[in-house]
């Protein structure tokens, strides 16, 4: 089996969580890292992980020669969020942490990853990566700015799943069929998707997926897959492999 090399953007701290007191001195000191999780799926569908830290680390040219050395890009997501003024709006509703440095690479990779074809996947926070980078916006906080939604920070363990999505199109349809159960750790949205497509909602309403139509597979989730053992990466890894040389 070839060995396939797929991009994915990784979240920092700036300290490490506080280990067993042991008498030596051992500083916190700031971690860059990744949810095994997805590297566990990545590497179960025969794909090899290339970590990126954040930080803003160039301009358009960099992004695009940096994803030329791989067949792939995944943005994981994490516990932070897209400052409004990415996507032309002040602040008016909840903001959580914001990483600049984050924010920038990401955004950089998502768009030279869609001027070139390239297989990408967006996963929770990813998506709405996608979303901006595509020209759309985001739903701030869902409790404030949409009447009627349901819950969408589950207070159980997102290794279950909290609600159902009906897919109604896109690479996702053929992949998962016309309805899915997922997790739900987010309390932003996609609002317009700018040049994606919605291909998934929950119940209420909230987008949950997004896909480039002119791509053969640029897809966002709004949930953690990799918590969930789907067929997501499965389908991402199919397109990795069409797309690449022969």
């Amino acid at each position: 089996m070839p060995l396939r090399l797929v991009a994915v953007t990784t979240d920092r701290r700036s300290q490490a969580p506080a280990g067993r007191p042991s008498g030596r001195v051992r500083p916190r000191r700031p971690e860059v890292f990744l949810g095994a999780a997805v590297v566990d799926r990545l590497r179960a569908q025969g794909l090899e992980p290339v970590l990126l830290p954040p930080g803003d680390t160039g301009d358009a040219a960099h992004f695009a020669a940096l994803l030329a050395r791989v067949e792939g890009l995944v943005i994981p997501g994490g516990a932070f969020d897209i400052h409004p003024r990415h996507y032309g709006q002040g602040v008016g509703a909840r903001l959580d942490r914001v990483d600049e440095g984050r924010t920038a690479l990401e955004l950089g990779l998502a768009r030279a990853a869609i001027a070139a074809g390239l297989p990408t996947l967006g996963l929770c926070g990813g998506m709405q990566v996608l979303a901006v980078a595509a020209g759309g916006t985001l739903v701030q906080d869902i409790a404030a700015q949409l009447a009627g939604a349901g819950e969408h920070e589950q207070p159980t363990d997102p290794a279950t799943a909290w609600h159902p999505v009906a897919l109604s199109g896109g690479p996702l349809r053929a992949a998962l069929g016309p309805r899915t159960a997922v997790n739900s750790t987010h309390h932003q949205a996609v609002d317009d998707p700018g040049a994606l497509v919605v291909g998934g909602r929950a119940p209420d309403g909230v987008v949950e997926s997004v896909h480039h139509p002119d791509r053969d597979f640029c897809v966002g989730v709004q949930w953690h897959p990799e918590l969930l053992g789907d067929d997501v990466f499965a389908a991402f890894a199919a397109a990795v492999a069409r797309s690449a040389p022969t």
